[in-house]
């Protein structure tokens, strides 16, 4: 059947409490999610991310006849806008969830609810705890293992089992739909020689920027390791750089000398950079490599990170939330929904000349483009509300009219 044959349980082990091959890479260096965050390539990628999709503003809205309106007064606005529980901000929480999602491929939260079903509170689950299942009734369950410090006074630790309506689950890219892969554990090569390269250096620069050398006697030692210790000890390290070596009994020292460039340290550990970008589809210059940015593309490249990157998340965390959180009687008038605009706007000039179109075409009104910027609103006895269009411009039946009109007006004139 192979490693990924169709099992009864909807367990992952790629993204759940097991890791996948547990950690190990070609490279040689443990691999998972807490040892690829040592990386700064992937901090930062999951940084970006986390706190972009945090900063978006998150309302809840209703469908009306004439258009969305906006829902401060319902119950998960305060929970998804402002604080999802007594312990974290919203900023926090979808930080957090964010996070969990992109190094293990899931991201759970314990839902709180009333008697009536509404959503009080919403609690994130360590993704590295959690377990998913489906029970002899069909139906998904999940199983969360507590540590002692997690439980309450006088119980013991162990698993507790939530339902599917108990738990708000975003899922990754998955293969059965139900539980996401972890990204880590799938590009764990990338991350690993990521890992390997910044190990080198590390160890390289430990040394004194050296890689080493020969110590040559012209006899047979008897003690070699005790020579190679007490070497090390004095002369090993950059706090013991251009010490005067002693060597007695005919010792000779051989530096080998190997620069970092030709072993191509320098542009490997700049290609893992791309490439640990490339896994989470983050444009390059947001990890800090400006090398192929400049002033004409970056704010291209920006955008390009909120459509292709930012969207699909965040449609992810709409339709989750959708399913999830909104009453069976909402779902049909209610729905949760972040806002994009603001980070899609542009710069300064090329907004102002867009809310010029639509003002003079019409489609824009000049609160319209006030509260696009955050401005104080004009009143309506001011003209605040009012849609006006260009005189200049007509119909084309009404052009011919006109025109055919004046004609007539003309001949009549020259014959009186």
């Amino acid at each position: 059947m192979g490693f990924f044959s169709r099992k009864k349980n909807p367990k992952n082990s790629l993204s759940t409490s097991k890791n996948f091959f547990w950690g190990g890479s070609t490279s040689g260096t443990f691999v998972n999610e807490n040892t690829a965050m040592q990386t700064a390539a992937v901090y930062a990628c999951v940084r970006v991310i986390s706190e972009a999709i945090a900063s978006l503003p998150l309302h809840v809205y209703r469908y009306e006849d004439t258009g969305s309106k906006l829902l401060p007064g319902h119950s998960l606005y305060n929970i998804l806008h402002n604080a999802p529980n007594p312990e974290m901000t919203s900023f926090v929480f979808r930080e957090t969830l964010m996070s969990h999602l992109l190094l293990w491929g899931n991201a759970y939260a314990q839902i709180i609810r009333d008697g009536g079903g509404r959503v009080l509170a919403l609690y994130p689950l360590l993704p590295n705890k959690t377990d998913v299942w489906r029970g002899p009734d069909g139906q998904i369950y999940y199983t969360y293992w507590r540590n002692t410090d997690e439980s309450r006074p006088n119980e013991k630790s162990g698993g507790v089992t939530l339902s599917k309506d108990d738990v708000l689950h975003i899922p990754g890219l998955s293969f059965d739909g139900l539980v996401g892969y972890s990204p880590i554990a799938l590009t764990k090569n990338a991350v690993g020689m990521a890992i390997a390269t910044e190990d080198y250096g590390a160890s390289f620069f430990a040394n004194n920027a050296n890689p080493g050398g020969i110590l040559e006697h012209p006899g047979t030692l008897k003690n070699p390791d005790q020579i190679r210790s007490a070497w090390e000890m004095l002369y090993k390290g950059g706090n013991k750089a251009h010490r005067i070596a002693v060597l007695e009994e005919g010792l000779k020292f051989h530096p080998i000398s190997v620069p970092p460039e030709e072993a191509q340290f320098l542009e490997t550990r700049k290609f893992q950079l791309d490439e640990i970008a490339r896994i989470f589809r983050i444009p390059p210059h947001m990890v800090g490599d400006l090398e192929k940015s400049s002033f004409s593309n970056i704010e291209q490249q920006s955008l390009e990170f909120v459509k292709y990157t930012l969207d699909p998340w965040v449609v992810r965390w709409e339709q989750t939330m959708n399913q999830s959180l909104l009453l069976p009687s909402e779902k049909a008038s209610v729905y949760i929904k972040f806002n994009l605009d603001g980070l899609l706007r542009g710069d300064y000039a090329t907004r102002m000349n867009g809310y010029a179109i639509g003002r003079q075409n019409g489609w824009l009104s000049a609160n319209d483009i006030r509260r696009l910027e955050n401005m104080n609103e004009i009143t309506p006895e001011e003209g605040g509300d009012l849609y006006l269009v260009n005189g200049n411009m007509v119909k084309m039946a009404d052009a011919g009219a006109a025109y055919t009109k004046q004609s007539s007006e003309n001949k009549g004139g020259s014959g009186t």
